[in-house]
Parts: structure tokens; sequence; C-alpha cells
């Protein structure tokens, strides 16, 4: 099956309240705007790749309530096959209250609910659909043992591995990611977890091939408006950054991570992949919300084009 990824992660519903600006301890706000949306990192990738024309199947739990039936819904809605959701019974669905500021910046709380009872058990479930696929596609927002065991049938069926360390988690065990095919975090993600400054590009380089060493095979940093590095053990790669004036920066990793995938699982090269990545990800912050900025194949083509790409 061509351009076929399984996610293997998280699913949130997001409560975005837009503010004037944050509040301080103990005072109230007024806000301006309210808006509910589906997240989770793990869905909002999964969105993303769907988006783009890959064949997608999301392996994920969300709760026996009313949040769980609406997830379950969006991603079918969105062309995501939930063959493999699990709905825990007595559960209550991840939710994931945003703040948002008037340049875009956000400040992001995650209640994990029914996420964290994603087990090496459903990993196994889905062995038949995750040895058919190009790429499985990792996040920290489930137990790390379900991660672990996501990463290791990856090596030992010959299917490509993508981990995006977020949530930054230092009880992460580097060792378990031996044979890992791409690392993808942010620079402080890559500082809490290599323990390392990464607040250079020389420091980015230093701290990403500490973790090559242990057996992870390339990594990608990203770098918000700074753009992203690809590191690997004799190379680095600069991926230039796509200037946009941004409304809603929620979600934009997601959209990188997710389009990085779908276009790495579809053919392109490695350098080509991110290049595009990039793009999708710049076009994502100029929409309100996460899920609902990510562009289709013929909106993200558009937006090539008006940007020379």
């Amino acid at each position: 099956m061509p351009d076929s990824i399984a996610v293997i992660g998280s699913n949130m519903i997001d409560l975005v309240t837009y503010v004037e600006r944050m509040p301080n301890r103990g005072e109230t706000l007024e806000a301006p705007r309210f808006q509910q949306g589906f997240g989770g990192k793990g869905a909002n990738q999964a969105v993303a790749a769907a988006r783009l024309g890959a064949t997608v199947a999301m392996i994920t739990c969300v709760g026996d309530d009313g949040f769980g039936h609406q997830t379950r819904e969006n991603l079918e809605r969105n062309g995501v096959d939930v063959s493999h959701l699990r709905m825990v019974k007595g559960a209550v669905s991840g939710v994931a209250p945003i703040f948002v500021e008037p340049d875009g910046e956000n400040a992001i709380l995650i209640v994990k609910g029914a996420n964290v009872h994603l087990s090496p058990d459903d990993v196994a479930a889905a062995a038949t659909t995750l040895a058919a696929c190009d790429a499985i596609l990792l996040q920290l927002e489930v137990p790390l043992e379900t991660v672990y065991a996501a990463v290791a049938f990856g090596a030992e069926n010959g299917v490509t591995t993508i981990l995006n360390p977020a949530p930054a988690n230092r009880d992460l065990d580097l060792s378990q990611l031996a044979g890992l095919d791409w690392f993808c975090p942010n620079e402080s993600e890559l500082a809490a977890l290599s323990g390392m400054p990464a607040d250079t590009d020389a420091g980015v380089v230093e701290a990403a091939r500490t973790l090559i060493a242990q057996g992870i095979r390339n990594v990608v940093v990203t770098l918000g408006g700074r753009g992203a590095r690809l590191v690997t053990t004799e190379e680095v790669h600069v991926i230039d950054p796509v200037p946009v004036d941004p409304v809603d920066t929620t979600g934009a990793g997601d959209a990188f991570i997710g389009s990085f995938a779908r276009f790495l699982s579809g053919g392109a090269t490695p350098l080509d992949a991110l290049n595009l990545a990039a793009r999708y990800a710049a076009h994502s912050i100029t929409g309100h919300g996460t899920q609902s900025s990510y562009a289709d194949g013929a909106a993200f083509d558009t937006f090539c084009r008006d940007h020379d790409v």
C-alpha cells in the first residue's frame, strides 16, 4: 500500500482561548474568543499526513465519553483508519487547554486521560497493519513502554520509524531507541534529552550527535523561526524557514512532523521531504487552530506556488 503511515500516539480535545495577554497569578481576565477543536500530537500528525494524501492508520485510546466519540468521528472524517482505536471504559478522553496570545505564541496544558492506557498490547494487536506500512510515527504523550515496543517492531520488521520526542520526558531511555530511523525534537527537547545546551547551531549539532552515537540514525531538530537542521554522523543540512505572518502557532510542530512522514514515505529524498515539511508548517501558522489550519494537497500546492517553491 503506497504512502502508508501508522501513527501510534495520542489524541486530545483542544480547548483554545485567545487572550490579549496571559493573566497573572490570581488575576481574572476577559478573553475575546474561545474555540474547541481536535488535537493531540498523534492525531494532529495523522490528520496532516492524511490531508496530504497518505493512507493513515491511527493506533490510539479514547475515553468512553462524548469527547471520545467526537475524536473517532473526526479521524474518520479526515480519512484516518480507526480500526485500532480503542475506547477505554470508565476513562476520560485527553484534553488540552491552550492559550494563544495576539502574536500567535501559545501556552498549553495537557491532561492525558485515556492516552495513558495505550500499551504494547495495542502495538501487538496492530501488527499486521504496522508491518504493511512505509513508516511508523510516534510521540511521547503515551507510555514510554509503548513507544519502545513500536521502535523495536519497526526495527525487526524493516519499517521506518519516526519519533517526535514531545513533550520531552527525561525518563526516556535512549538505549531503547537503538535502530530508530528518525528522531525529531525541537531545540528545548534536544537540550533536555541530551543534557547539553542547544541554543546555538554548534550546540545543536554536538547534542544531536551524542544521540546518533547511541544508535539513532538521523536527527532532525526544529528551530522555529530559524528553520530546522538535519544532523547525521558526517553531515549537517540547513532547512530554511519560510517567512509568513503568524496567526496561531499551535500545532505547527505537528504539521511539520506529520507532513515530513508523508513526503518521506511517498518517496521524497530526506532533504526534499524536510523542505516541503517546513513549508507545510509555515502554511499552518497562517490560520487559526490546530488541525483546522492544516492544508490539503491542493491548498498546499497553491501556497508553494505563491511562495515560489
